[in-house]
């Protein structure tokens, strides 16, 4: 196979995104990007100065722009770009900047550059970036082929070190690529190789191949919903996340049910998946749907009810609010809070004990969202069945690593009866391939052959010999 430069690949990739409708603007270093940001601030809040009689920024007024955007750190900036700017003008009027149009995300202006040169404490260039409304939010760094991987993102971290500030700053992902093999993640620094993922379609087959990822990933409504929707700022640790494509593809399920249906689901992604983070971006980005009330997330023990809590506060400080008992339940359920975490058992309690019953009677018919965290066989009680009796307008949603089919049902009750369809599946086999979960070897034991069929006789049989094997390599 011939060996393809890098700068073929460059070519390759800027010619892909000017098909995509990607304006392609020449930039030499940062006092070009500047002018550039300027003009692309302007054409995207166009209406808004307009609206004052105005097509453009003064200088003075500009600066003010640049000076509040250099300030804080990359995590903090990460939210100025998602915010509003209170800029007052020089007549003294006030304009609300806007930097990312994250609810109408293909309303953003983009453009394309390469080999834009920065001055830091070393002189570089960087081979391809992604400009959203003159910002440069998406920086790709390209090896040719037959070049490992790993020398691209460890240049990326050497950027870090030397040359990354002012507005590449603002850099939300990375892009890492040699042709044949292509991987994005968020900017935050030394998380690690193992952060880096390859895109994939619904059914997590992976665009490895640059052209193919970049018709797919860079799509322009594509990727300004992931900048806009499915990066999370963690607040815990202060940094960006990037939602992994199964992830993406859930939470898109989900939305599209909640949006254009009545209809039920429930995902199937196995264990270690990072369903915690997939069922926080679902809550948080179904609560934002104007005629959604409430967003319940409902889970089995009040260990876990507190564990997610604060899983769920490490995303979001006060983005929900849990409920110690049945009666704080329903103080929520009246609040303007529009995610709670609660326990099926005092939801249960909620709806079926006329004490608190009559006091969320008005709100029963409310559009209610609820997310139940592992979907098992207490949905097949008298639990389940009180709530969504009680709730009249409710849609429900499960997580699951083990559901529960008609093969494997003990009690002859299955997810899907419960659920309803399956609305996307991230299984074993997938994680293993991606290395999310560490390969196993699947070794058969039959037993004695001779054993009578007694189910405990032959049980006990395999239970001695997992202990009498565990610990062997």
């Amino acid at each position: 196979m011939s060996v393809q430069s890098e700068a073929a690949l460059e070519n390759g990739l800027i010619d892909t995104l000017q098909k995509m409708n990607y304006e392609y603007v020449h930039i030499e270093e940062e006092k070009n990007l500047s002018a550039n940001f300027k003009k692309q601030l302007e054409k995207h809040n166009k209406k808004k100065l307009e609206e004052l009689g105005r097509t453009e920024f003064t200088e003075s007024e500009f600066e003010k722009i640049l000076i509040y955007l250099e300030g804080g750190t990359r995590f903090e900036k990460a939210k100025k770009l998602r915010d509003l700017f209170p800029l007052e003008l020089e007549n003294g009027e006030r304009l609300w900047v806007e930097f990312l149009n994250r609810t109408h995300w293909c309303q953003n202006e983009f453009q394309v550059s390469n080999q834009i040169t920065v001055e830091g404490r070393k002189k570089c260039r960087y081979d391809v970036a992604i400009l959203i409304n003159g910002l440069p939010l998406v920086q790709i760094e390209l090896k040719r082929r037959g070049v490992e991987l790993k020398q691209a993102y460890n240049q990326i971290q050497r950027y870090h070190k030397t040359s990354f500030h002012g507005l590449f700053d603002y850099i939300q992902l990375f892009v890492i690529s040699n042709g044949v093999n292509t991987r994005y993640f968020a900017n935050n620094p030394n998380s690690g190789y193992k952060f880096t993922f390859n895109w994939t379609d619904a059914a997590n087959v992976p665009f490895n191949d640059l052209e193919k990822f970049a018709t797919v990933f860079f799509d322009k409504c594509t990727l300004g919903k992931i900048i806009g929707k499915y990066i999370v700022l963690h607040e815990g640790d202060k940094c960006l996340m990037v939602l992994r494509p199964y992830q993406f593809y859930a939470v898109e399920k989900i939305l599209d049910r909640v949006e254009n249906s009545n209809d039920n689901g429930y995902i199937w992604h196995t264990t270690g998946a990072g369903k915690t983070l997939t069922s926080f971006k679902a809550a948080q980005l179904v609560s934002e749907l104007d005629d959604v009330d409430k967003v319940m997330f409902v889970v089995d023990r009040h260990d876990l009810d507190t564990q997610t809590q604060a899983e769920y506060e490490a995303f979001e400080p006060g983005a929900v609010d849990s409920t110690d008992n049945t009666d704080e339940l329903v103080k929520r359920l009246h609040s303007n809070s529009k995610i709670i975490i609660t326990t099926i058992q005092k939801l249960n309690a909620a709806v079926s004990k006329q004490w608190y019953s009559s006091r969320i009677e008005e709100i029963r018919h409310s559009r209610i969202v609820m997310i139940f965290d592992e979907c098992h066989r207490s949905h097949f009680g008298d639990c389940h069945k009180n709530i969504v009796k009680f709730f009249d307008n409710t849609q429900i949603f499960g997580f699951t690593g083990t559901p529960i089919f008609v093969e494997n049902a003990v009690d002859g009750h299955t997810t899907k009866e419960i659920f309803g369809n399956c609305l996307h599946k991230y299984l074993i086999k997938d994680a293993i391939a991606d290395e999310n979960v560490l390969g196993f070897l699947v070794e058969y034991y039959h037993g004695n052959e001779d054993v009578d069929n007694a189910d405990q006789d032959r049980m006990t049989e395999i239970a001695k010999f997992i202990l009498n094997n565990f610990n062997k390599s």
